[in-house]
């Protein structure tokens, strides 16, 4: 006799496999960037070289660095991954201080009386940290720490630490530890385009650096998160479900997560254990409902006009579809195509740039961003967070089918 499914429990479970609000922590849930993680792993096993993993906002980089740790286990050898969320206000000791207050030292302590008796007792490593410390003393405590164990540091959101003196004096503990051989690895994870608008004295370390550019992912790597979070769940997706999310997301994992959450809740409410299309378009309109607030704000602000026969959310739409260069950058004349196609007859540069214009202004929340002079200008979102949001609500008002999106016609992404 079959085994009764528990729809309830699975609709609860559903929710910690799919997970848009938080990055992936578990190996076997974990998709793809196989490249990035074995660039990662060459570093730690050589000495004097570390890691700096960058790429926009949203493209899993957090959930890499959480997953580093799951494949550098090694028998009879302990491992020291501190992990921490650099912010706005963080010095070079304040960076430190919360690494090293990760990390427990345990130390023998003798007790007097009629027997001798060792009693073992906790500190943080923190509290051995000098006040206030510079690269050798970081240099000192790391040696001291790799002597018993692997040690991995990662900073995440690197990019918040705006202090310029802060980043040149990280880069120069990278090349005190490079220098001398220590044998633990940092890995810095921020969002940026390049090296340079990360760390100061970039070209001073270089050789010490293993540089991991995170792009968005390829369709394959996106499908394998819904293959891999059904078949966690007992389910599965057909492939023209599984590709419709894939290409929906646009390479960004948060949004395949989402629709992925919302179309395997909307099977498990009619009592089945397969992902349709059907369910794809109701997880669709789900996603649109359950968006940040800021990001719906922003929607709002960009393309919010008194005028009723305006063309602002068109515009945006078609952006939103423009190919792009793999950093995420497109020309005016790449709008051309998808507007015309959104509007139902041609339109030129002329009929829109007004508008990629104000886009770009505060006015409209700067929703773009642009970059070069008036002849050779592109464009690109602040947040990469908008496109699938943009695309989702086309297909909502219904200026777009899903058809068309899934022709790919105007998307960049790889297979």
């Amino acid at each position: 006799m079959a085994q009764k499914t528990d729809w309830d429990s699975l609709y609860l479970e559903a929710g910690k496999v799919f997970t848009p609000a938080s990055p992936v922590s578990e190996e076997s849930l974990f998709a793809g960037r196989t490249e990035q993680l074995h660039k990662i792993i060459d570093a730690v096993n050589q000495r004097g070289q570390h890691a700096i993993v960058f790429g926009e906002r949203g493209v899993g980089k957090t959930s890499l660095s959480f997953i580093i740790a799951t494949k550098l286990r090694r028998p009879n050898a302990e491992l020291l991954t501190p992990r921490i969320n650099c912010d706005s206000a963080d010095t070079f000791a304040s960076v430190w201080r919360k690494v090293f207050s990760e990390i427990d030292l345990i130390r023998d302590r003798p007790a007097m009386g009629f027997q001798m008796t060792i009693f073992q007792e906790s500190t943080k490593a923190a509290d051995v940290l000098p006040n206030p410390c510079g690269p050798d003393d970081i240099r000192r405590l790391l040696t001291i720490l790799s002597d018993s164990a692997v040690v991995i540091v990662v900073l995440d959101e690197f990019d918040r630490i705006g202090d310029e003196k802060t980043k040149r004096a990280m880069a120069d503990t990278i090349k005190v530890l490079s220098d001398n051989a220590v044998p633990a690895t940092l890995v810095l994870v921020g969002v940026a385009d390049s090296v340079d608008s990360l760390i100061s004295e970039h070209q001073s370390i270089e050789r010490a650096l293993v540089q991991v550019v995170m792009p968005r992912m390829s369709q394959t790597e996106l499908r394998q998160i819904i293959e891999k979070g059904a078949a966690r769940l007992g389910m599965s997706a057909d492939d023209d479900a599984s590709h419709a999310i894939a290409v929906l997301s646009q390479g960004l994992p948060h949004y395949t997560h989402m629709i992925g959450l919302h179309a395997c809740r909307a099977a498990i409410d009619c009592r089945q254990l397969r992902v349709t299309l059907a369910q794809v378009d109701f997880a669709i309109s789900k996603a649109v409902e359950s968006a940040q607030h800021s990001i719906k704000s922003a929607y709002l602000k960009a393309t919010t006009s008194h005028q009723a026969d305006n063309i602002y959310s068109h515009v945006l739409l078609a952006c939103a579809l423009a190919k792009t260069d793999p950093l995420g950058y497109f020309i005016a004349a790449d709008v051309r195509e998808p507007l015309s196609s959104i509007m139902g007859r041609s339109y030129d540069i002329p009929g829109y740039n007004k508008h990629l214009k104000q886009f770009c202004e505060v006015q409209r929340g700067c929703v773009l961003t642009k970059r070069g002079d008036q002849w050779k200008r592109r464009y690109r979102f602040g947040n990469p967070l908008m496109q699938p949001y943009i695309v989702m609500q086309g297909l909502v008002d219904k200026k777009i089918d899903r058809r068309t999106v899934e022709q790919e016609t105007f998307y960049n992404q790889p297979d």
